[in-house]
């Protein structure tokens, strides 16, 4: 058993983007490459953006803190804390309008 406070990790993440010179930063508390599941708490400065992207799989980011845009062609949803975004398949991209964190879930699709 291993217990994980998510809100410190989100915390120590925010400190860590505000520092670097991307402003972002991640760190993967369950799963990895060699796992199907793979959760990573990440945080992003306002502004930040990451660039346009291929959906690995199954995917949700959860907003906890902060505000974040997430698009997919056309379309673009807002989430603000609390609020559970569906990554669409295919190509997507995820800007912060304010200095957020959020966990990211995905289930990979194996060969």
């Amino acid at each position: 058993m291993q217990k994980i406070s998510i809100e410190a990790l989100a915390r120590q993440q925010l400190e860590a983007a505000i520092g670097s010179a991307n402003g972002r930063a991640a760190d993967t508390v369950y799963g990895g490459h060699e796992k199907v599941l793979r959760q990573t708490v990440m945080a992003m400065t306002a502004g930040t953006r990451l660039s346009e992207h291929l959906n690995p799989g199954d995917a949700t980011v959860f907003v906890l803190q902060g505000c974040v845009n997430l698009r997919a062609g056309t379309e673009s949803w807002q989430g603000k804390p609390g609020d559970l975004l569906i990554v669409p398949p295919g190509l997507h991209s995820l800007d912060a309008e304010e200095d957020s964190t959020f966990l990211f879930t995905v289930a990979k699709y194996r060969d």
